[in-house]
Order: structure tokens, then sequence, then C-alpha cells
């Protein structure tokens, strides 16, 4: 197993976990053109954030993506997980956990970073259950979005 940073030659791939993660978490069609060019944004400006991905049996079998949000009440950075897929025929194998350990390592490297956080469809208690076996916690918080009028993303 390696685990590594998204390279440009993964963007294509990982629009593709995208895509199946928003139709079997939420019921959403991503329109794929967004996603690829979003995940290709993401990988050519790293000042965004980052993909990890897991390289298994000659190929990329689990990804998440991290960014990051200042928080003024801690004086450090929290580094989001987001659009975390793994490939169905490996789930329940570790590959998240070993994800997370890494970002864990990464984030030892930075003495900007006071936590992680991640959000998560309500209704996805596989997922909830697997980041609570790791040390997270549920927060009082609900997010609340306004997005830009005419942005369209999903079909």
């Amino acid at each position: 197993m390696i685990i590594r940073q998204a390279l440009s030659q993964d963007a294509t791939e990982l629009a593709a976990f995208n895509i199946s993660m928003a139709r079997e978490t939420e019921g959403v069609e991503l329109i794929p053109e967004v996603i690829t060019a979003g995940v290709k944004n993401m990988i050519d400006n790293p000042q965004m954030g980052f993909y990890l991905v897991v390289e298994l049996d000659n190929g990329i079998q689990a990804s998440l993506m991290v960014t990051t949000e200042w928080s003024d009440w801690r004086n450090g950075m929290f580094w989001w997980i987001q659009s975390v897929y793994v490939r169905p025929q490996y789930r329940r194998q570790g590959l998240y956990r070993e994800l997370y350990e890494r970002v864990k390592e990464l984030a030892e490297q930075e003495s900007a970073v006071c936590g992680f956080r991640l959000y998560v469809e309500r209704d996805n208690t596989n997922a909830q259950k697997t980041y609570e076996s790791l040390g997270m916690t549920e927060t009082e918080y609900k997010i609340f979005e306004e997005l830009t009028p005419g942005l369209e993303y999903r079909k």
C-alpha cells in the first residue's frame, strides 16, 4: 500500500470517485466537467489544499481531500477532511484509517494545525461510526450555505 499526494494525472479518477460518492451518499448527480475541473484546480493550486490517495493492487483504491480553515478562537488552522471515497470492494479493510493516520502525521509537521473537521451526510451512519472509532466527536454545529446564483454543479 502506498499513500501519496495526488498528481495531475489522478484528476480524472478522483473526479469519478467524487461522482460515485455524491451519487451513493446523497443521490446527487454531479456534472462531470465541473467536478473534473474542480479536482484539477485543487491539485494545481496546493495553497487551497491537497488530495491523498491510496495505491493498492496496481490502482487508486481510496482518496480524501484536505482543505483549511483558520480559527481565530484557537489561533490555529483546522484541516477539513472532505471528498472521502473508498472503492466498495476495498471498504472495511482499513484504507480510510490509513489515510486518516497519514493526515495526522502530516499535520504534526505543521505547527499551525489545531485539529481536524469533516462533515458527513446525516444518514451515513457507517461513515459516522468510522469517524468516531478514530477519536472524532460530533459537534454542536450545523452547516448553512448560500450558493452563488446560477452556480451549476449537479444535474
